[in-house]
């Protein structure tokens, strides 16, 4: 699989195209990463150095892949991070030009926008943005549950209630939705869940909670979920995949010590998931 991925870079650590490129790689897919910003690190640490780049430079990257006859040969298009309006243009753009020369292509979109614990961390003009000319355009979305309440006005809370704003969510345009992180209040302590919908059901995965934040982590997920979904075709099989290779990537990473994932040294994670988590079916 061909897979045009718009999203940031950074030299050190791992998030945006920098999290999600390897792990696609690792599977045996092509990838075509396109920068939306060159940083030294993620914003995290609070002080980083590079270039934002200008919306019109990333619109020259996709059009030179175009030129060269490449973007017919796209099968799915991944965003993330989305900083601002002309960066939105961009990318819908690149995706109805893919669209148009291959009509099987498919657009994920992380709508990353902020979190239960942070709030939404964005500029306030961005969930409009995301929520009324992005989505509609998007086949795959993957917010976590607070994102995910953001997009549909609501508050979910309860599993029910989770539901029901995934297919609020659903009626806007995309058929699947990957509520990557799903925090039910009556859950077992000390776990989280991600859950996967489409038009052949739903399903929900539980794993342990691991205490701690790792940057990164949902650019991995939405671009393995998207590889793996587009492979199988099955959403419950993608997300039995996609939860495995993600636990042990973060228990990998939290078993280091290290601030920053550590994507590299969890690469068998990604090319041979364990699927040591069981996933039940929910409607």
């Amino acid at each position: 699989m061909k897979i045009l991925s718009i999203q940031s870079s950074v030299a050190y650590g791992h998030v945006g195209n920098s999290a999600a490129v390897f792990p696609l790689q690792r599977l045996g897919h092509e990838v075509w990463p396109v920068s939306t910003v060159v940083f030294s690190n993620h914003t995290g640490y609070g002080a980083w150095r590079g270039p934002l780049l200008p919306a019109s430079d990333v619109a020259d990257v996709i059009l030179g892949i175009e030129e060269r006859g490449a973007l017919a040969r796209v099968d799915a298009v991944l965003s993330g991070y989305l900083g601002g309006e002309a960066i939105v243009d961009v990318v819908v753009d690149a995706v109805q030009r893919t669209k148009a020369l291959n009509p099987k292509a498919t657009y994920t979109c992380d709508p990353v926008m902020g979190n239960a614990k942070s709030g939404c961390f964005v500029a306030p003009a961005i969930p409009p943005l995301i929520r009324e000319r992005v989505i509609p355009h998007a086949d795959i979305i993957a917010p976590n549950q607070f994102e995910l309440g953001f997009l549909t006005h609501t508050e979910p809370a309860t599993l029910d209630e989770t539901l029901e704003s995934v297919e609020r969510a659903r009626d806007m345009g995309p058929r699947t939705v990957l509520v990557t992180s799903v925090e039910r209040p009556d859950r077992p302590e000390g776990t989280i869940e991600m859950l996967a919908v489409d038009d052949e059901g739903a399903w929900i995965v539980q794993t342990p909670f691991l205490p701690f934040k790792a940057n990164g982590s949902g650019d991995v997920t939405a671009a393995l979920f998207t590889a793996h979904y587009r492979t199988s075709g099955s959403a419950w099989d993608a997300l039995e995949a996609t939860v495995s290779s993600v636990f042990d990537l973060l228990q990998t990473t939290l078993d280091s010590g290290e601030r920053e994932l550590q994507l590299v040294e969890a690469q068998e994670a990604y090319a041979h998931p364990r699927r040591q988590f069981q996933v039940r079916q929910v409607r």
